[in-house]
């Protein structure tokens, strides 16, 4: 992550100016300790999850304290249903059954998170999401490659549906969902709204699969997830990969990002970090040969 990026990159660039040599321990404040949820659900079959931490010191390196004593349920406001989520592994989980999804296209969806005696909740909704057409890929030597690195720099190829505007999420594996290599964003199939309605997406999005520090190599699959995600949703996470990304001399100053996870009680001061969002997604994979 390049959450540190901008102050190393500040005080190196002092130091090389000044050639000194003197070693300068900086204090960080701890800062209050909050809830963080992550709530994401979507239209596959099988378990869904949801995990709560706790914020942690910004130069700890140990994880996230998790929390494990919420009361955690989702409902589908569309059909009046109500999911409980048990905890277990870290972790809170409903699972339906295989072959079964409690998310569904078009329904909107309530998250109440319980933490002793405050009660807080978000709404989001399952959006449309296109089919992957394919994915291609091209093998590039080092000194053609554009990033020094030699290998294979793939792109999916899909079109964003008409009649509306919507907002998707991209991101990319190496072989197994659990090895992530990349997230992209798209609003229809460009960056911005009323732009390229049910137009093929654009070569930055299509390519963003490809970590050009670490392109594909021979034999490898190439795992691509394309999922709808609502607007706010879509500002969320922009507003995260941006802090993730905040590097460089001008890197701006860090910041927590917007919750849509809101006490209950207006009154109350307390608060946590997180979001709630709802996807439908859609999968294709590619070996590379």
């Amino acid at each position: 992550m390049n959450r540190i990026f901008s102050t190393l990159t500040i005080l190196a660039t002092a130091a090389a100016f000044t050639a000194c040599e003197d070693v300068i321990d900086v204090e960080v404040p701890k800062g209050k300790v909050m809830p963080v949820v992550d709530a994401w659900l979507t239209d596959e079959p099988g378990a869904q999850s949801v995990r709560i931490t706790e914020t942690a010191p910004y130069t700890s390196q140990a994880p996230a304290p998790i929390i494990s004593d919420a009361v955690v349920t989702i409902t589908d406001l569309t059909e009046n249903k109500t999911y409980n989520f048990a905890f277990a592994d870290g972790k809170y989980t409903h699972n339906p059954g295989a072959g079964i999804s409690i998310g569904k296209l078009g329904h909107v969806y309530k998250l109440r998170v319980q933490l002793k005696e405050q009660v807080y909740e978000a709404i989001d909704t399952i959006k449309r999401v296109p089919e992957i057409d394919s994915i291609t890929y091209e093998f590039k030597k080092a000194e053609d490659s554009g990033s020094g690195e030699e290998g294979y720099y793939a792109r999916f190829h899909g079109r964003d549906l008409a009649g509306a505007t919507d907002y998707y999420w991209v991101r990319s594996y190496r072989n197994t969902r659990d090895n992530r290599v990349a997230d992209g964003f798209a609003v229809d199939g460009s960056f911005s709204e009323d732009v390229s309605d049910s137009s093929i997406f654009i070569v930055p999005i299509s390519e963003s699969i490809t970590r050009w520090d670490k392109p594909f190599q021979l034999h490898e699959t190439i795992i691509v997830r394309l999922a709808s995600v609502s607007k706010p949703s879509h500002a969320f996470l922009v507003h995260v990969n941006n802090q993730l990304n905040n590097g460089g001399l001008f890197a701006k100053i860090l910041e927590n990002v917007k919750s849509n996870i809101l006490n209950t009680n207006t009154g109350s001061p307390e608060r946590v970090l997180g979001w709630f969002g709802a996807s439908s997604v859609k999968f294709k994979e590619k070996k590379v040969e």
